[in-house]
């Protein structure tokens, strides 16, 4: 922390002349544990912050322009609070969607100049985007003195990226990068916002993402296609459930009589939606008892259910939780993420992290001559400003 906090002090210097009166501020990214392909069918989903984040060294200006510099892109990005319009494949267009989406709802911003930076890996479905989006959202609220309250800064962050970025993306990722907490899995609610902080006995084991290096090159079509045939399955079921809403609403109990409505392809992806629900209501229950045991048990449930059930896996994803289970010290392993490619996430004992990390790269590598990345993470805290 100190010496990325030494580098943007020098950056900072370089591009805007001295660091006096700045402020530094972090965004984390972020992981599943558990519920995947239920919040767009309005269900629970079991995310947490992780200690990878970005980092911006800021300090407010007198006029209405913002600058920041990206030392992951070596680039500036520079644009006028009065005119905005979004940049054809630029990562500007998140801060910058922020601020008109502050600005629509009649908040006065003030212009900044910063300097950011990230350790959070792009494209592995940790949230790296939301994290850019948060920090500035954080850094404008900030500066700009604005009456704001997290969840409706999450709000507003999530209608940046799906109006002006063009990114339909739901809800979960900035409301965890917002209400984080150390320690804490946040169980949200997606119909209705509503969520509580779940503690997690996290003194003696990590979280391991293992990046796949697998593109996710088929995860937008067969998003999508997925989403159709979960509308499909709950307007079959609405035959003999007329009060049905969305899957949400379907009991395991209810699916288990009324499957016959549905076609071979539908019936599995409404299974997987109905029992992942139900797993992460048991998930939330395990980590209040203190079982990670339990809570690795209905992970490794749930991969399973994602590489049946929804079919969203791939042989890479699945490579790597068999090796992760073929491990001493490993309560649990599982896809995270939208799938075809990108990560999984692994509950490891302390003492087995390097262990895990040695072998799990070893068999993956033989079988497909990819090098896997490891992310060893701890839970960390929401979207804030630190003291330097």
């Amino acid at each position: 922390m100190e010496k990325r906090v030494n580098n943007l002090k020098e950056e900072f210097k370089k591009q805007f002349g001295s660091d006096q009166d700045t402020q530094l501020f972090q965004a984390p990214g972020r992981v599943n544990l558990i519920g995947e392909h239920t919040d767009y069918n309005e269900g629970f989903v079991l995310p947490a912050a992780i200690d990878r984040s970005i980092l911006a060294l800021a300090r407010p200006r007198k006029d209405k322009q913002v600058r920041i510099y990206s030392r992951d892109f070596q680039n500036l990005f520079e644009f006028s609070l009065d005119k905005i319009k979004p940049v054809k494949d630029s990562w500007g267009n998140y801060p910058m969607g922020v601020a008109e989406i502050l600005q629509g709802e009649k908040l006065k911003l003030k212009g900044f100049e910063a300097v950011s930076e990230s350790n959070v890996p792009v494209g592995a479905g940790l949230s790296s985007s939301a994290a850019i989006e948060l920090v500035n959202a954080f850094i404008f609220a900030t500066f700009s003195k604005l009456k704001l309250d997290r969840v409706k800064m999450a709000l507003l962050c999530q209608k940046a990226e799906n109006e002006f970025v063009g990114v339909k993306c739901g809800i979960m990722d900035q409301f965890i990068i917002t209400l984080g907490e150390k320690d804490r899995a946040l169980f949200l609610d997606c119909r209705d916002l509503s969520y509580r902080l779940i503690p997690v006995q996290s003194e003696k084991v990590k979280l391991v993402i293992t990046n796949t290096k697998v593109k996710r090159s088929l995860a937008g079509s067969e998003y999508n296609q997925r989403r159709e045939e979960c509308g499909e399955g709950v307007n079959l079921l609405k035959k003999k459930l007329p009060k049905i809403k969305s899957l949400r609403d379907v009991t395991p109990e209810d699916l288990a009589e009324h499957q016959e409505l549905l076609p071979e392809t539908v019936r599995k992806r409404c299974f997987h939606v109905v029992m992942e629900n139900d797993r992460v209501t048991r998930a939330v229950q395990a980590l209040e008892k203190g079982s990670l045991r339990e809570f690795g048990r209905l992970m490794i449930e749930s991969h399973n259910s994602l590489r049946d059930l929804y079919q969203v896996s791939c042989p890479e994803l699945d490579l790597l939780v068999k090796n992760a289970l073929s491990l001493k010290g490993v309560l649990g392993s599982r896809m995270t993420g939208a799938g075809f490619g990108g990560c999984t996430v692994s509950l490891v004992d302390e003492k087995a992290v390097d262990e895990f990390r040695i072998k799990s790269s070893r068999g993956y590598q033989k079988e497909t001559g990819k090098v896997p990345e490891f992310y060893v993470c701890r839970i960390s805290d929401g979207v804030r400003e630190v003291k330097s």
